[in-house]
């Protein structure tokens, strides 16, 4: 078996302190009796390519990746649908939104990387977004738009962090908080005006939210969510709703289902989120791929269920 650490330097928690947290890994990878590679990304998705390389000699290849979460979404599509290998997130970032399915509490095992690198391999679900892997959430509407426009105002002086989520916020409602789609269920389909819709295989994603509590990520279903058009003075309710779980207090304007597909189509080209990054498209379809990846669990600790 090959450990392969995947450090990105960009991440929140990397960011500033290269060298500790290349010095704290190789020491844990140094103990060990297999092999290891340490490879710090240099380019969007160049994660994924390095794990495809390492899998092709490897006949196990465990991977660690060690950044946020979109350090993770990108070893997920190097990692995906590939039998030797094994992934978990050394979280290294400033959100870790999908270990919080793990229970936020168990999030510091994670950051044990001796246990981890003993840890116990699981299948979990995916989500195939256009052709591009998720592991936990997938989204379109007002949500992506904010997600897309928010490092954006966070790096302007004065502004950064938190603030600059308000101010995303603020302007992506000003340009209006809904958008018009052909949505494709296995039910068929429908053309419809929304503000935001979800699919969810984890339970927490843009820093918090936390649409679906039931979500897991390994029993075969995708769990959805539509939030219907509303006002400019409505949104801030139905969305603080939504954000917390309690998409049962609007059932007029919020509706769930679980399945295995749902496509979006539109005139005009749209921002979809997933894991955190954003890409932008005229249609997009969220699909299930039951077990489609090897998923690496520190002992002891389970899915919040």
């Amino acid at each position: 078996m090959k450990h392969l650490f995947i450090i990105n330097p960009a991440a929140g928690g990397v960011k500033g302190r290269l060298e500790e947290v290349e010095s704290g890994i190789r020491a844990v990878a140094e103990s060990l009796d297999d092999p290891f590679d340490i490879y710090e990304t240099k380019a969007p998705m160049d994660a994924a390519e390095a794990i495809r390389k390492a899998a092709e000699t490897a006949d196990m290849l465990h991977v660690y990746a060690c950044g946020g979460d979109g350090t993770l979404n990108e070893c997920v599509n190097g990692a995906a649908l590939r039998p030797n290998v094994a992934l978990t997130n050394y979280p290294c970032g400033t959100g870790n939104d999908f270990l919080k399915t793990f229970g936020k509490e168990n999030i510091p095992a994670f950051r044990d990387l001796k246990a981890l690198t003993g840890g116990v391999v699981r299948p979990l679900d995916l989500i195939d977004c256009g052709g591009r892997y998720s592991i936990n959430i997938c989204s379109v509407g007002i949500d992506a738009r904010v997600a897309r426009d928010v490092h954006k105002y966070s790096s302007i002086p004065l502004i950064g962090g938190a603030t600059g989520y308000v101010v995303a916020l603020v302007v992506n409602v000003i340009r209006g908080v809904g958008e018009r789609f052909l949505i494709t269920t296995e039910d068929g389909a429908r053309d419809r005006k929304i503000t935001l819709a979800c699919a969810c295989n984890g339970q927490f994603y843009g820093g918090g939210f936390n649409p679906i509590p039931e979500a897991v990520p390994d029993d075969g279903s995708l769990e959805f969510l539509i939030v219907k058009a509303v006002s400019r003075l409505k949104i801030a309710q139905v969305v603080g709703k939504y954000a917390k779980g309690q998409y049962r207090d609007f059932p007029e304007l919020i509706e769930r289902s679980s399945g295995s597909y749902m496509e979006f189509n539109s005139e005009r080209e749209f921002v979809i989120n997933v894991d955190g990054e954003t890409i932008k498209a005229k249609n997009i379809y969220f699909r299930l791929i039951p077990k489609g990846i090897n998923f690496i669990f520190p002992a002891g600790i389970d899915i919040a269920r």
